[in-house]
């Protein structure tokens, strides 16, 4: 019974702007009948219908679909929101950075850097520090992809200031600082940063990865 009654909640959460539209048809339609009486409580509907849209959206849809890899559905959600800008502060920061995730999975690096900070500007304390720590995270990876290094060593320490929510984003941060001090020749710093990083021991193999290569690269420089 309860997981029927989820399946329609869920059911009447995805299609709400639909019925919002049905709604609204019937309180037209209901105010020129001998039903007239009845046209307020389908307004009310209506409000509220709309009201979720435009002020929640599809985020929890976005964030599922995401999860399994769906990114078909997953942009399809997104196009369904058509005016993020009147979202509430913590689910306008989720939605610019789950967009600004699939522009990075896209390879679209100047949309994902666009988005990403429509993220940090919105300035929601409901998601906590870890959330924008892990949005300066992103920006740094962006720029290590646009061979910006200054920039990126700059995000990456904001990253680790603001506090990441998880030892795998700690250890993303740390280990790109890393790579970051070999190239300019900063050994000594390089090899503080991969210290806190493998000491994290993180289990993303492509982090372990790269934890690997760089032991082997310090070690030659030995």
């Amino acid at each position: 019974m309860m997981l029927a009654l989820t399946m329609i909640y869920k059911k009447i959460l995805e299609f709400r702007l639909y019925i919002a539209i049905a709604l609204l048809i019937t309180t037209i339609a209901l105010s020129f009948t001998r039903y007239d009486g009845w046209w307020w409580f389908f307004l009310i509907l209506t409000i509220v219908a709309v009201f979720s849209q435009l002020f929640f959206g599809p985020i929890r849809f976005i964030q599922e679909a995401v999860q399994a890899g769906d990114m078909a559905t997953a942009k399809k959600h997104m196009k369904s929101v058509f005016f993020p800008q009147l979202l509430f502060k913590p689910i306008r920061q989720g939605y610019y950075m789950l967009q600004s995730n699939m522009a990075m999975a896209d390879q679209d690096f100047e949309a994902a850097e666009t988005l990403i900070n429509k993220s940090i500007k919105s300035k929601s304390k409901v998601l906590g520090a870890g959330n924008e720590g892990s949005a300066y995270l992103q920006l740094g990876m962006i720029a290590i992809q646009n061979g910006k290094k200054s920039e990126a060593k700059k995000n990456l320490r904001l990253a680790m200031s603001k506090g990441l929510a998880d030892k795998e984003s700690k250890a993303a941060a740390l280990i790109q600082l890393c790579g970051i001090e070999l190239q300019e020749r900063n050994t000594a710093q390089a090899t503080n940063y991969f210290k806190k990083a493998k000491a994290l021991k993180p289990k993303t193999k492509e982090i372990t990865d790269q934890i690997a290569q760089i032991e082997k690269h310090i070690h030659n420089r030995r």
